[in-house]
């Protein structure tokens, strides 16, 4: 006895019992970045807010100050995070506030790669003890994501056009497209930092990767 109908698929591409067909595809292109943008932050606790507060502002803003002194345009630092909380002790069987712990952050775009590893290290003598990220980009995706588009497209089609011939139905018109576009990759990630740096920062850009993927719906003939 047969068990029922069997399904077909072949990697991303997938048939249903509805009279629909849909394949998906990726396109990358691998680009040179001109930008970067990274987060630096300050954490600091205090016994009071005030105290707390009065920390992690003079530290942000010469953090802030060191940053503009290598050419970083004003525009393109932006605050990020602020926040100040209670610090509680649970010991002795009852919340307590035993200080206050603030952070604040500043996402930098650094429009001269040059220029990344002083902005870090800059940063860092000045008081910041958080780098969050760092992040290469293009600054106009433009080109590259139509590149990548167009490559999705023809490996979307493709593999319809094989599933078809496979599987033994007709594509019929194409009736909806949907597409997401992939993020750049963040490549550095750290947590605390020691105020001061023995050794300079080497961070390279290396390429970025513009992806997009696309879904692609047929009529079933």
């Amino acid at each position: 006895k047969l068990a029922g109908p069997i399904p077909f698929s072949v990697n991303s591409v997938s048939t249903t019992k509805s009279d629909t067909f849909q394949v998906s595809g990726e396109g990358k292109v691998s680009v040179s970045p001109d930008i970067a943008v990274l987060s630096l932050g300050v954490t600091a606790n205090g016994t009071t807010v005030k105290q707390a507060q009065d920390a992690i502002n003079t530290n942000i803003k010469k953090i802030s100050e060191a940053v503009k002194s290598l050419g970083i345009e004003k525009g393109d630092i932006q605050t990020t995070n602020y926040s100040i909380n209670p610090n509680y002790d649970y010991t002795a069987g009852a919340q307590r506030i035993t200080g206050y712990n603030a952070s604040t952050s500043l996402m930098v775009k650094v429009k001269d790669l040059d220029k990344v590893n002083d902005v870090i290290d800059a940063a860092t003598k000045n008081g910041a003890n958080q780098v969050n990220g760092l992040r290469f980009d293009v600054s106009d995706r433009t080109k590259a994501e139509n590149e990548a588009r167009e490559e999705a497209v023809v490996d979307a089609k493709k593999k319809a056009e094989n599933a078809a011939k496979v599987a033994g139905f007709n594509l019929g018109r194409l009736i909806n497209y949907q597409e997401n576009m992939g993020e750049p990759p963040i490549v550095l990630q750290r947590g605390s930092l020691a105020a001061d740096i023995e050794n300079p920062t080497q961070v390279e850009p290396g390429s970025t990767e513009i992806t997009v993927s696309v879904t692609l719906s047929y009529e079933v003939r």
